[in-house]
Order: structure tokens, then C-alpha cells, then sequence
């Protein structure tokens, strides 16, 4: 009953945290017209989310390691939904973007815990297997529900519905938590270097912060060549602090596993398409050039979420058993780069032709790959270091694509070519599939299992 109850805590907190990742991308412009925001402001709302869950991930998920992940994911819930009701009662942009600000920042420490939880809570093996193939599915989906929700509660209600709607879910979660936490007891954690923790925050955070100004109007501004900077000379620091800590955010001997660089590298470069790209860009297809309301924009994902959650749950867990994960990957990448290719081709916004059909592809590609990496990132790390873990895959698809997200948006800018980010993602899904290549997988059966110890 514990393990599953740590499943579906796990499960629901993260679905929460990416879901509103895109929540608001569908009633932005009605959030616009109430609160009366300017473009940029508008923007913040957006991105203020964004900007501190990317900047403050890598620092929040050692939270995990020294405190227990089940108290993590407690008081972090608890910490997102008092910013979800701030943000549902704001009557100014400021108070608005100040409290996605605060989501953000709980959100960067409450979705590794989650997959912390899961990696203390089950042993490497099938059933393992199975959790993450959940929470995978969740996380990859979360942005099409997003844009489902919003859209609908947007026009059904408010805006404001958009952010209150966590506050109910939020207290079921951190009810389920308090009761985990109390079968669980105390945790021996290790500890964490503060210094070395705000150093990742302030590179992480400025690096976003540039690249998302950067994709505004596709120039080398001096704010942005700043922000850029401040973030290269804080990654600095804090590469130079972790190397003389005894609890550095990163152990050595993580990037010394061949499966964690690589697979890490390959989470970043297909967050490029599935953790922003391809939510974000066919949402402004949908409404500005094909005329979809915010209700049908939400629906016309539909396909993508269901095909790739099915894929991820009922067909995934089985192949691992059989198939190594590398050529599970290697095919999703494929099929997910062929399903983008049709909607960059696309004309018309004729539904089953432009939008279903290779939202089905894509959606298939997407559930073939998403759980393999995860498997393989975590794959015989020990539970001590599963925070470092979880935290640095979760970095790599924020960080992944937010660079992706900007860099895509200033080539469509610059070159005024509607089909620029979908190549972008093309490319990315291409190269993800050569890195995996390199990268020493679990082989099928491979995944011993170990004791656990916590």
C-alpha cells in the first residue's frame, strides 16, 4: 500500500508541476485584457514560471537527499499551492508574475522529489520500471493537458480557474504525503553547500533569463549579453565551490558513468521537442493561423496526449523486458522526427490531415522514448545520490528546452520562416538518436535489482 500510494503521490505532484508549465498559454491573452499587462509583463507570466523552475532545479532536488523525499514533496506541495492562490486572487501583474514566480520555485524542488520517491521506493526491476513509465508519461503529457485545461477552464469560467484549480489537488497531495512521511520516520540525509546551491540558482537562472529575452526579438541585446554573462560567471563559481565541497550538487562520480553524461545530454536534446517545442509552437499554429478557439486548441492535443500516454503505459514497460532500451529510444526518436516533419508540411488546419494524424505519430515516438532515458539516467545510481540523479535529469529538459524553445523562436524571428522550429526539433530528435548510440544502455533483463535502503 506504501509503494503505491508513493506511485500515485509521485504521479499526480509531477502531472500538477507540468501542467503548469503551459496552464496559461491558452488565457494569456484573457489574462491580458483583465488585468490590462503590457507585452511584457504578459510575457512574465509565462516565463516567470519557467525561469525560476529551470534556475532553482538543480539546488532544490539535493533537497531530497538531506531531508527525505517524501518531506520534500509535502512541503513543497504546500509551498505551490499557497503561490497557485496568491496567483488566482492577483489583481496586478506584478502580485500575477510574482506568484508563478513562487510556483516556480516550488515546482524545482517538489518534481525531482517526486522521482526521488519513486527510485527509494522501488528497486530496480520491473516494477521500477512500471512506476516510471507512469511518471514519465505524466511528465511528457502534462503540457497537452495544460493547454486542455486551459482552454476550458478559461472559457467555462476565468483565468483565474486556471491557477485555483491546484489548490484542491494540492491539499489531496500533501494529505497523501504527511502520511507517507509519517510510515517513513526520520532520514539520515547528506548535507548541502548553500553557497554552492545559490551559485547554480543565479547560472541557471540568468542562462534562461537571456535565452528567453533572446527569443523575444531575436537580437544580442545588451540585456541579454548581461543576463548571459552573470549566468557564465555563476556557473563558474559554482563549479569552482563544488569541487572543494564534501556535498557537491553534482558528485563526480555521476558524470563519470557514461550513461548519465549521455543519457543526460539525449533528455536535453529531446526536451527541445517534448518539454516546451511542440506544445508551445503548435498552440500559436493552431489559434493564429488556423483560427482555432482556446477550447479547440486544447482538444486538437487530445491525440498527442492520449497516444503518447498509452504508448508509455500499456506498451513500454512490456518491450523493456525484451528490448533494450537504446533501440527503444532510437525508434522514437525516428518515428517522433517523422510525426514533426508532417505538421511542418502541413497547409491547411484540416484536423484529421494537419493535426491528429501526426500528433499520433509524434505521441508514439514520444512514449517509445521517454521512459528508456529515464531508465537509463538512473540506472545503477546509488540512493544516496538519487536527488543529484533526478535533479540533473530534470535540469537537462528544462534547460533543454528552454534553449531549444528560444533558439527556435529567434530563428522563426530572424528568418520569418513559420517552419524553422519544427526543423529545429527535427534535428534534435536526429541527434538525439546518434548520442544514443554511444551510450551504454541497460540491456533488456539488465536492470538488476538492488536493495533498498531507504
Amino acid at each position: 500500500m506504501s509503494s503505491r500510494r508513493a506511485l500515485w503521490v509521485a504521479s499526480i505532484a509531477q502531472l500538477v508541476v507540468v501542467v503548469d508549465v503551459s496552464v496559461v498559454n491558452v488565457a494569456l491573452p484573457s489574462i491580458q485584457d483583465d488585468l490590462g499587462l503590457g507585452t511584457a509583463m504578459t510575457s512574465w507570466v509565462a516565463t516567470g514560471y519557467s525561469v525560476a523552475f529551470a534556475g532553482a532545479l538543480l539546488a532544490a532536488a539535493r533537497l531530497a537527499d538531506s531531508f527525505g523525499a517524501a518531506r520534500v514533496v509535502l512541503w513543497s506541495t504546500v509551498a505551490f499551492t499557497c503561490a497557485s492562490i496568491l496567483g488566482g486572487l492577483a489583481v496586478t501583474g506584478p502580485m500575477l508574475v510574482a506568484a508563478r514566480i513562487g510556483q516556480g520555485m516550488a515546482a524545482a524542488a517538489l518534481s525531482p522529489a517526486t522521482f526521488t520517491l519513486l527510485t527509494v521506493t522501488f528497486r530496480e526491476g520491473p516494477d521500477r520500471t512500471r512506476a516510471i513509465a507512469l511518471w514519465t508519461a505524466v511528465s511528457v503529457a502534462g503540457g497537452g493537458v495544460g493547454n486542455i485545461l486551459s482552454g476550458a477552464l478559461t472559457e467555462v469560467f476565468s483565468w483565474r480557474a486556471v491557477l485555483l484549480i491546484n489548490v484542491p489537488v494540492g491539499m489531496f497531495v500533501a494529505a497523501a504525503a504527511r502520511r507517507l512521511l509519517a510510515a517513513r520516520g526520520p532520514v539520515a540525509g547528506t548535507g548541502v553547500r548553500w553557497s554552492s546551491a545559490a551559485a547554480s540558482m543565479f547560472a541557471f537562472g540568468s542562462v534562461v533569463y537571456s535565452l528567453s529575452m533572446f527569443a523575444d526579438d531575436g537580437r544580442l541585446s545588451g540585456p541579454v549579453l548581461a543576463a548571459f554573462a552573470i549566468g557564465v560567471a555563476s556557473a563558474a563559481t559554482w563549479m569552482r565551490l563544488d569541487r572543494r565541497s564534501e556535498s557537491p550538487l553534482i558528485p563526480s562520480s555521476l558524470w563519470r558513468r557514461r550513461n548519465i553524461a549521455l543519457g543526460t545530454t539525449a533528455t536535453a536534446l529531446t526536451a527541445v521537442c517534448f518539454q516546451v517545442g511542440i506544445w508551445y509552437f503548435l498552440t500559436f499554429r493552431l489559434q493564429q493561423d488556423w483560427q482555432y478557439s482556446p477550447i479547440q486548441t486544447g482538444l486538437a492535443f487530445l491525440p498527442l496526449t492520449v497516444s503518447l500516454m498509452a504508448v508509455n503505459l500499456a506498451l513500454v514497460p512490456r518491450l523493456l523486458d525484451h528490448i533494450g532500451a537504446r533501440i527503444l529510444i532510437f525508434t522514437g526518436a525516428a518515428v517522433a522526427a517523422a510525426g514533426v516533419w508532417w505538421i511542418a508540411d502541413a497547409q491547411t488546419g484540416a484536423f484529421w490531415s494537419a493535426v491528429a494524424g501526426p500528433s499520433i505519430i509524434i505521441g508514439i515516438g514520444g512514449g517509445l522514448m521517454n521512459t528508456p532515458l529515464a531508465t537509463v539516467v538512473t540506472s545503477g545510481v546509488p540512493t544516496e545520490q538519487a536527488g543529484a540523479a533526478s535533479g540533473l535529469m530534470n535540469t537537462a529538459k528544462q534547460f533543454g528546452g528552454a534553449v531549444g524553445l528560444s533558439a527556435a523562436a529567434a530563428a522563426t524571428t530572424i528568418s520569418h520562416n513559420e517552419r524553422a522550429p519544427y526543423l529545429m526539433m527535427v534535428a534534435a530528435l536526429a541527434a538525439t538518436a546518434a548520442i544514443i548510440l554511444l551510450t551504454r544502455a541497460p540491456a533488456a533483463g539488465d536492470l538488476t535489482p538492488r536493495p533498498n535502503v531507504r
